[in-house]
């Protein structure tokens, strides 16, 4: 009784402060929390559920979201591990900092070709990063004005909390804002689905997503190729949307958390990656990681 009414007075008194409370199986090692970038999604529920069968004495939690929407919750310590499919930004490690006390650890698991769908049936074949800007900036209105039907571009992409929305806003439409006719969706597949049923629509999101609809060809201005978001091409970055996806964590990973993000970039898990349908890391990324 004595021992219990300690639990409590300890567990309040830790509330009060403000410091997150881990339950008892997290204590032993057992339990650990996922959440973030739904890009990230469908391959940190892969790698936990192979990763629990090798280690059936552990839990892994796995949610979406967004981006924003996990760092947050890393911010605020209610979640072990952030998924994100953009980098964190200056002002959010600041706040990592400032609120739990110790960096923020970035780790790169897995490469993606942030690829550009359009309807099976529609002829354009290729984009330039300009025309792309055109595109979703409002500019370019109908297929005609990029060299396709004299048909209306209709557009699809991601919710604000999304990484995939921040990343194409920033490296495609170089920071300008999306047209107000933007439909936004909250997840990539959501786009994918509302694209495959309208052959004018026009989205973006991961390479994993691609089925039933086609991924054009990226060009990075009218003096370079158009490219594919193939492996070969975003392991070197030729791909001009090619982009890292992160987890990250309050501080250096420690216990069983180390051995879960140890075995994410070991051959093992970087084959998962593979399976799932996004790029595994280039060997010098994981030699580079491999030194820290």
């Amino acid at each position: 009784m004595k021992k219990a009414l300690m639990i409590l007075m300890i567990c309040s008194l830790c509330i009060l402060a403000g410091t997150t409370v881990y339950s008892p199986a997290y204590a032993q090692g057992r339990s650990i929390t996922i959440k973030g970038s739904d890009t990230l999604v469908i391959l940190g529920q892969r790698w936990a559920e192979i990763y629990m069968k090798r280690n059936p004495d552990m839990k892994i939690q796995v949610t979406g979201g967004g981006s924003g929407v996990g760092i947050a919750a890393l911010i605020n310590g209610t979640t072990d591990i952030a998924e994100a499919s953009r980098p964190m930004k200056d002002a959010e490690k600041n706040q990592l900092q400032q609120k739990r006390g110790v960096p923020a650890f970035e780790l790169p698991v897995a490469l993606d070709g942030l690829a550009v769908y359009v309807h099976d049936k529609n002829p354009i074949q290729e984009l330039s990063l300009e025309q792309l800007k055109r595109i979703y900036t409002g500019a370019a209105k109908s297929w005609k004005d990029v060299g396709g039907r004299d048909e209306r571009i209709i557009l699809y992409g991601r919710e604000n909390s999304s990484g995939t929305y921040a990343y194409f806003k920033e490296h495609v439409l170089e920071d300008a804002d999306y047209y107000p006719t933007t439909q936004t969706l909250p997840g990539t597949a959501a786009v994918i689905n509302a694209v495959a049923k309208d052959a004018r629509g026009i989205g973006y999101g991961g390479i994993a997503y691609l089925k039933g609809v086609k991924a054009i060809k990226v060009k990075k201005d009218d003096k370079t190729p158009a490219v594919e978001p193939t492996l070969e091409n975003v392991q070197k970055n030729i791909y001009p949307i090619s982009r890292f996806l992160f987890w990250y964590l309050a501080g250096q990973p420690k216990d069983q958390i180390k051995k879960l993000t140890d075995w994410v970039v070991s051959p093992e898990g970087q084959a998962v990656v593979n399976d799932v349908g996004y790029y595994p890391l280039s060997p010098d990324t994981l030699a580079k990681l491999g030194k820290r």
